[in-house]
């Protein structure tokens, strides 16, 4: 077990003062079976009532509303947790599924088809292309299905230029496949799609990543892939990894815009708005 510290800070800067629309959250780290929460605040300036809900996802999420306009937008979520996954991380798939291509038995094809379905649908020819390098679908060939996502996972990692985007947004499939870069977000959809491609279950995680001691820690994107036997399996194409004990997880969603930590809309002079702060702070305790 590890104890770590988490703090994470956005602040929106504006010329004037604006007023705020409602603003949904998503900085509290996703308990379950490895990750407890031992103490958690969230602060925002300018003053705003906080309620707290679960989606359809049990995602933790604070609901914002503000009565006052102001210039400047903080949130400060911190967090400590326990981190109870410290052993290897272990894989055990279902016998019947240890060799691709499978079928996912009835009852979890039901649950899992919302995560089956594209999110991009008319990219399917162009992830076919670049997934015949790796494995020719359709085509009758067996091979580990571990050893496939693992493969996958690698395949994105040496073939693209990561790039710390600033832009908000994800860019689709196609458009990292065309410019052969991307920021995290980018390659965890890329893997996302190429994924439910070849028929798995998949989601879009987002949440931070602990760094090396003396660095700072760092919000974070990965997929999730549904595996029987071992549930849903992270992978990190941009560090070509699997999920371990040193990535925190916020949010997951079948589509990483709902997966955001940050959103909402505001009202005033469309040259308002001057920029945004970021900052991540991961800690061992």
């Amino acid at each position: 077990m590890k104890r770590l510290k988490i703090a994470h800070k956005t602040e929106y800067f504006y010329n004037e003062p604006v007023s705020f629309g409602p603003h949904r959250i998503m900085m509290r780290p996703r308990e379950g079976h490895d990750i407890r929460i031992v103490d958690g605040r969230l602060e925002v300036e300018p003053e705003a009532t906080v309620r707290w809900l679960r989606d359809i996802y049990n995602n933790s999420i604070a609901v914002l509303t503000f009565a006052e306009p102001a210039s400047k937008l903080s949130i400060l979520g911190e967090a400590e947790i326990d981190y109870l996954r410290d052993s290897p991380i272990e894989c055990l798939i279902e016998p019947y599924a240890r060799l691709f291509p499978f079928q996912y038995a009835p009852e979890e094809q039901i649950e899992l088809i919302q995560y089956r379905l594209p999110s991009y649908p008319y990219d399917g020819a162009r992830l076919h292309d670049w997934l015949e390098e790796l494995y020719r679908h359709g085509s009758g060939e067996v091979t580990e299905t571990f050893d496939l996502l693992g493969l996958l996972n690698t395949h994105i990692y040496k073939s693209f230029k990561y790039l710390n985007r600033e832009e908000h947004g994800t860019q689709p499939p196609c458009e990292t496949l065309s410019l052969g870069s991307g920021s995290c977000r980018d390659f965890a959809v890329l893997m996302m799609e190429a994924a439910r491609y070849w028929g798995f279950g998949a989601r879009f995680v987002t949440g931070y990543i602990q760094m090396n001691e003396g660095q700072h820690g760092a919000s974070h994107a990965w997929t999730e892939i549904y595996i029987p036997g071992a549930g849903w399996h992270g992978f990190d194409p941009t560090n070509n990894k699997m999920v371990g004990s040193e990535h925190i997880p916020v949010a997951v969603a079948r589509e990483q815009e709902k997966a955001c930590p940050v959103s909402g809309a505001w009202e005033g002079p469309s040259n308002a708005f001057d920029r945004m702060v970021v900052s991540v702070h991961t800690s061992a305790l």
